[in-house]
C-alpha cells in the first residue's frame, strides 16, 4: 500500500506531541456502570476544545488535512488524561477508520503512549460509530482484526442508526456493542423499540458480545434496561462527563 509522503515524514512522536494538529485538545470522562456489580465499568473519553468547547467545536476544525493527526491525538491525550487521573478501569477511545490508512501502523502511537504514560494496553478499548461515514467496509474488518490481535477490544457506537446488519456484526465481531440513544429513548412504553432491544440482545448473544445501553436520561428507561438483561449503563442519569476528571463511584447517581 502507498502511503502518503506527508505522512511518510511525520512519525509517531509527532503524534505523541500534538504538534501536527494545529489546534489543541482535552478529554472529558464519562463513567459505564456495572448495574450487576455497582461498580464502574469503563470511562469512555469524549473529544473537547483546549476550553472545554463541545465536540461540535473540535469537529469544525477536523479536515482531510488533519483528520489522521487529529484520531491519533485523540488517543494519545485520552491515553496520557486517564494515566495522569489514575485510571484503573477499562477506557474507551472512538476512533475514526477512514483515518487510518494501515492498522498496523497506525497502532505504533498508542502503543507508545500506552508504554510512555504507564496505561495498559489491555484495558483499551477501541470503538467506532454506526455513524461514521464508512468507506469500505472490508477496511472497517481488518481494523478490527488487527486491533483484535493486539489485545484490544473493540465496539460499535450507535448500533441501529447506521451501516450495521445482524450480518455484518457478525463479520465484525466486536467485543462490545452500544444500543443508540434513539433505541433508548422512552424504551419502557414502545414495543418498537423494545423489539429491537430484544434482537439486538440475541444477534450479541450468539457473538458473545456485551451490550451496553448510552444516553440513559429516566429512572424509566434504566428499570426496563435492568429488567430486559442489559448489565452495563451510560447517561446523564447517571453522570455527565467530567472535563481532566473521573467520577468516582460514590458520585455516581440513580445506582437505585
Amino acid at each position: 500500500m502507498d502511503i502518503p509522503t506527508r505522512i511518510k515524514r511525520q512519525t509517531c512522536m509527532d503524534c505523541l506531541s500534538g504538534h501536527s494538529l494545529g489546534f489543541d485538545i482535552k478529554m472529558a470522562f464519562q463513567p459505564i456502570i456495572d448495574w450487576q456489580q455497582q461498580d464502574i465499568f469503563a470511562y469512555e473519553a469524549l473529544v473537547r476544545g483546549p476550553q472545554g468547547q463541545g465536540a461540535g467545536w473540535v469537529f469544525e476544525r477536523v479536515n482531510d488535512d488533519n483528520k489522521y493527526y487529529f484520531d491519533q491525538m485523540c488517543r494519545v491525550r485520552a491515553i496520557e488524561t486517564a494515566a495522569r487521573l489514575g485510571c484503573d478501569r477499562l477506557l474507551s477511545i472512538n476512533f475514526l477508520p477512514n483515518a487510518i490508512y494501515n492498522p498496523d501502523t497506525c497502532i505504533r502511537a498508542t502503543i507508545e503512549a500506552s508504554e510512555q504514560y504507564g496505561f495498559d494496553l489491555k484495558k483499551i478499548i477501541f470503538e467506532v460509530s454506526e455513524g461514521e461515514r464508512i468507506v469500505s467496509q472490508q477496511k472497517l474488518k481488518r481494523i478490527f482484526e488487527s486491533y483484535a490481535r493486539y489485545g484490544f477490544y473493540t465496539a460499535i457506537d450507535d448500533y441501529g442508526a447506521g451501516f450495521t446488519s445482524p450480518e455484518w456484526l457478525h463479520s465484525l465481531k466486536p467485543a462490545i456493542v452500544k444500543l443508540d440513544m434513539d433505541m433508548v429513548r422512552d424504551i419502557h412504553q414502545d414495543p418498537v423499540r423494545q423489539q429491537r432491544l430484544a434482537e439486538a440482545q440475541r444477534v450479541c448473544a450468539e457473538l458473545g458480545a456485551l451490550v451496553l445501553a448510552e444516553g440513559i436520561e429516566t429512572v424509566d428507561e434504566r428499570d426496563y434496561l435492568v429488567g430486559a438483561g442489559v448489565r452495563y449503563l451510560q447517561g446523564y442519569l447517571f453522570a455527565r462527563p467530567m472535563l481532566e476528571a473521573l467520577s468516582g463511584p460514590g458520585q455516581i447517581r440513580g445506582w437505585h
